[in-house]
């Protein structure tokens, strides 16, 4: 009985450097196994190239641009960020306060150690370490603009103190106006990332 060939006869392999040089262009050609560099994209950022319209402006294009930026990155509306700029140093990143509170979003010494910002008049470091005490802040009272805004004002523990807007003439005003501009009592809580896609989407709308 003759047993049944397991390998291809010999001659057959004359055509075995075709047939590997024939596998290596087609997956290189077609991006797989060889070549990530080939391979097509399964996603990409899309690159934003103008803010939303309704969107404030400072009048200067490169603050708008770090305000919208600082606003994606920590999960705040840039509207709510412009407006609290508005109230605390109409833009002036030089502002300084009676208190002591310096810069576009007039942080106290303590709130600028507290969130990492070294040089208040620096707009950047400013608007970044401003917002992420707003965000802060709006995490702490589930969204809550109002309280928000009075902590910001007047510091968290007067909020919880009182238990809402802290009695003070300064405060209340200071609220009563931002939201005006603003437009909203409530702003939603979110995941970052889900709250830059949102900013993103107003693009398209």
């Amino acid at each position: 009985m003759k047993l049944a060939r397991s390998i291809p006869h010999w001659r057959s392999f004359k055509f075995a450097p075709f047939a590997i040089i024939a596998l290596f262009l087609l997956t290189n050609i077609t991006g797989v196994f060889f070549s990530a560099v080939l391979a097509p994209s399964v996603s990409a950022a899309t690159e934003i190239t103008s803010i939303p319209s309704d969107v404030p402006t400072s009048g200067d294009t490169d603050l708008d641009w770090i305000i919208f930026r600082t606003g994606e990155s920590e999960g705040v509306d840039p509207r709510f960020i412009h407006a609290v700029i508005w109230q605390e140093s109409k833009y002036e990143p030089r502002a300084l306060s009676h208190a002591g509170a310096r810069g576009l979003m007039q942080l106290m010494p303590a709130t600028a150690r507290r969130f990492g910002c070294k040089n208040p008049e620096n707009a950047a470091s400013n608007i970044k370490a401003g917002t992420k005490y707003l965000a802060w802040l709006l995490k702490r009272f589930d969204g809550d603009v109002e309280l928000a805004l009075a902590g910001y004002n007047a510091g968290e523990g007067a909020v919880d103190k009182y238990k809402g807007v802290p009695p003070y003439n300064e405060t209340q005003n200071y609220v009563h106006k931002i939201v005006e501009r603003y437009g909203k009592t409530h702003h939603p809580i979110v995941p970052v990332e889900e709250a830059r896609l949102a900013i993103e989407n107003a693009l398209e709308e």
